[in-house]
């Protein structure tokens, strides 16, 4: 009877100690299947991290290879438009400043174009084609239309055909817009000027919008002597531009507008536009336009095109753009009528105001300006009786003459 008895208590102890073992062993084989994904996404930011680390005192222009520059990108989730599967980024805490987002995605260059304006660039033959593009976000459809209605009207001005096209991606915040794609489509048929891609409209996707769109133009617009690129809150004196490019050679390199230089990184995480050492390096930026607005020549265009594919992704649009302009070895010019960081009243004509149509007259861009004033200021500009002489003595007309000194400052302090 007690031999039957400790037999028993055995066996009790022998399945409790095995069923205790097979517990220990299914929590620590499914812990990792439930974690390998974010496992795989924190390897890639350490690799990432490490790499950074050596590149601390290198060149501030990165390049990536051909492969990964032609990678379509498949971000995880995604929904669907119509017959179009849309992709959207995936969002995470693992680093603030959704700067774990833009690691993880940071070689995903190549997206899937949803809305495309093909025909966009027919002209007609011995005229020269001025491209105005213009970075926008489908919850502006405000600005869209003031554009379209006041400077950036399809139209011939000064001896050049001009043609207009929004450059747009899929909102952020897709259920604070109801139906917008539907919206967003009947847009782009009444007017036929939206450019829509696959990536999340966000600060730090500019730089998408920046490639994406010299990819287009590089397929879509070849012939293109001239191309506007800017934000959709400046006012545009496209009669200037036309002026200025009378005398330009399509077929050489321009590159002009609010040239900004010795622009210092902030490290500030404040900001936001951060960028921690591990990701530049370098004390200084290299030399870029403010991304307000700014005007090239088709053939530099088609060169940038192909140094962004060379050029590592940067999430400053306006300085990644500088990096390629570094890369293809061209100095940008800088012109005092591109204002990308506003205007002030000069001490050469304290009786004028800021917000005086004689002060754009003579400019070619100016930045941050709400709808109404652009409304506005094209109105007052484009009246028959508009007199800009100065008072007093002088009778001619108020220019900007003083030569602005170079700008050291920190990157695009105008941005949406």
């Amino acid at each position: 009877m007690r031999l039957r008895r400790k037999g028993d208590l055995i066996c009790t102890l022998l399945l409790l100690t095995a069923f205790c073992i097979l517990l220990y062993i299914q929590m620590h084989s499914e812990t990792p299947r439930l974690d390998k994904h974010e496992n795989q996404r924190e390897s890639g930011i350490k690799r990432y991290v490490m790499l950074q680390s050596t590149k601390a005192t290198s060149q501030p222009v990165f390049t990536t290879s051909a492969t990964e520059s032609e990678r379509i990108c498949q971000p995880d989730q995604r929904m669907e438009i119509g017959k179009v599967q849309v992709t959207t980024s995936p969002t995470s805490d693992l680093l603030p400043w959704n700067y774990r987002q833009y690691l993880l995605q940071k070689d995903c260059r190549e997206f899937n174009q949803i809305i495309n304006q093909k025909d966009k660039c027919r002209k007609v033959q011995g005229e020269p084609l001025l491209l105005i593009s213009i970075k926008s976000r489908v919850e502006e459809f405000e600005r869209r239309e003031v554009a379209r209605k006041t400077w950036a009207r399809e139209d011939r001005v000064h001896g050049l055909q001009v043609r207009r096209l929004f450059l747009l991606g899929i909102p952020a915040n897709q259920s604070a817009l109801a139906s917008w794609s539907r919206l967003l489509e009947h847009e782009s048929r009444i007017h036929q000027d939206i450019l829509l891609w696959d990536f999340q409209d966000t600060f730090f996707n500019l730089t998408l919008k920046e490639i994406h769109f010299l990819k287009w133009v590089d397929q879509f617009c070849p012939a293109a002597e001239f191309v506007f690129k800017g934000d959709d809150d400046v006012f545009v004196n496209v009669e200037n531009i036309a002026d200025f490019l009378q005398d330009a050679d399509p077929k050489e390199d321009l590159f002009v507008g609010d040239i900004i230089y010795q622009a210092l990184p902030i490290r500030s995480n404040k900001s936001k536009y951060f960028i921690p050492e591990m990701m530049y390096g370098p004390g200084v930026y290299p030399v870029y336009a403010g991304g307000g607005g700014f005007l090239m020549s088709g053939h530099t265009a088609k060169r940038l095109y192909r140094a962004s594919k060379e050029v590592e992704l940067f999430p400053i649009d306006d300085v990644f753009l500088g990096m390629c302009l570094l890369r293809i070895g061209l100095e940008p010019l800088s012109h005092e009528g591109f204002r990308t960081f506003g205007i002030a009243r000069p001490s050469a004509a304290p009786h004028m105001q800021t917000f005086d149509p004689c002060f754009y007259k003579e400019l070619m861009v100016v930045h941050s300006l709400r709808v109404p004033e652009i409304w506005l200021m094209w109105t007052l500009l484009h009246d028959p009786n508009l007199s800009c002489a100065r008072k007093g003595s002088m009778k001619r007309p108020f220019r900007w003459r003083l030569k602005r000194k170079a700008t050291s400052a920190s990157p695009r302090k105008l941005r949406h």
